[in-house]
């Protein structure tokens, strides 16, 4: 059986027996009480019985209230016990003194037992609730820092195996004779090779999102090569691009411009797998939004805020969609979609200490810039 519960615990310290009895016969049938008629006995029950809220008189010999409230306040056992002060003080400074302190409330004398009854219930109402949300964030804290475990071991469990997959496919991909390997044994070795790829995309994707929203993510930055990502992405989306037939012309020179040439080199500093993240959502979104048989462009230039990468497909933003094209969960016309595309490409170019910016209209389609540093 569950043993009944218990009434809440309320301290009376006054060193004036009339103005206990005058609080009893109120308090006693809905609380526990227990009395101190001076500072240090009020210390000692404070800290043996824990008591659940603390009437507690100010004008008393020895040890006044003020200074009971402040070893209370001082002790970590004791603090956070509801302290309300019952005096004869009514100036409004000693008020203010008695709340500075960190007493609840304040009650002057000569006081109405029931008014004491009720304030005393509402305080004691408002610490189970505090208590209440405390047990809350704990859990919550626990379930964070379990969630930080898992997320370490995914990292651990999940992005070895597949760094011998793309590490071997690459490798002999890289060898201009595969022994035994005919064109379509090398062309499923590729398939491989991009679906490892994406894999350990996703899986960073998941797992540093949350690190990044929270400013977390610690950058590793490196020289990036741009054009070799770029062309992964490719190969990565082609039967997408094939069903819709699109034609994607890479690199092509913007009026005026000289971009570097398709297999040049063109250095981003950054990560390497987060560029392939928030590239690839901004490809994969480009190829969904335009329409059949038309053309998507991707280039890249320096500037003079440094690398500039230019993705344009002729599909318009819908009006609705606008001001919120960056936004968490936004999405409109995908089936399944997540909404977490441009979201997390806007997150991984801002932990690159880059910028995405976007334009679109009916008459000349969308434009997405992305500056990141130069390598």
């Amino acid at each position: 059986m569950n043993p009944e519960p218990t009434n809440p615990r309320v301290l009376i310290v006054d060193d004036v027996p009339a103005n206990i009895k005058v609080l009893l016969p109120t308090l006693q049938p809905d609380f526990d009480i227990s009395i101190a008629t001076n500072g240090e006995q009020a210390l000692q029950l404070a800290a043996t019985q824990r008591p659940d809220l603390i009437l507690l008189d100010i004008i008393m010999p020895e040890m006044d209230g003020y200074e009971v409230c402040t070893r209370l306040k001082a002790n970590e056992q004791t603090r956070d016990i509801p302290v309300i002060f019952i005096t004869a003080k009514d100036d409004e400074s000693d008020e203010m003194t008695g709340l500075e302190l960190g007493a609840v409330d304040y009650i002057t004398k000569p006081f109405s037992a029931a008014i004491v009854h009720a304030r005393t219930k509402t305080h004691l109402g408002l610490k189970k609730a505090r208590e209440k949300i405390e047990k809350q964030n704990q859990e919550l804290i626990k379930a964070t820092e379990l969630r930080e475990e898992v997320n370490r071991i995914m990292r651990h469990d999940l992005k070895t195996p597949l760094n011998a997959i793309i590490g071997f496919s690459d490798l002999l991909l890289a060898k201009k004779e595969c022994p035994g390997c005919d064109p379509d044994h090398a062309k499923m070795l590729g398939i491989i090779r991009e679906s490892g790829y994406r894999l350990l995309e996703m899986i960073n994707s998941s797992l540093d999102l949350y690190k990044m929203e929270q400013g977390t993510y610690i950058l590793n930055p490196r020289p990036v090569h741009i054009p070799g990502v770029v062309h992964k992405i490719q190969q990565a989306f082609q039967d997408r691009i094939i069903s819709k037939r699109l034609v994607m012309d890479i690199n092509t020179p913007a009026p005026g411009t000289q971009p570097a040439g398709k297999e040049q080199p063109f250095l981003v500093l950054g990560e390497e797998l987060l560029c392939y993240s928030l590239l690839a959502n901004l490809i994969k979104n480009a190829i969904e939004a335009a329409p059949r048989n038309s053309h998507i462009t991707i280039r890249w230039e320096k500037a003079d805020t440094g690398a500039v990468i230019v993705i344009h497909n002729p599909g318009a933003v819908p009006a609705a969609m606008v001001d919120r094209f960056f936004e968490k969960y936004t999405t409109a016309g995908k089936s399944g979609g997540t909404g977490l595309g441009t979201y997390s490409a806007m997150l991984i170019a801002k932990i690159q200490n880059g910028t995405i910016t976007m334009e679109t209209s009916e008459e000349t389609g969308t434009t997405l810039r992305v500056s990141l540093p130069l390598g």
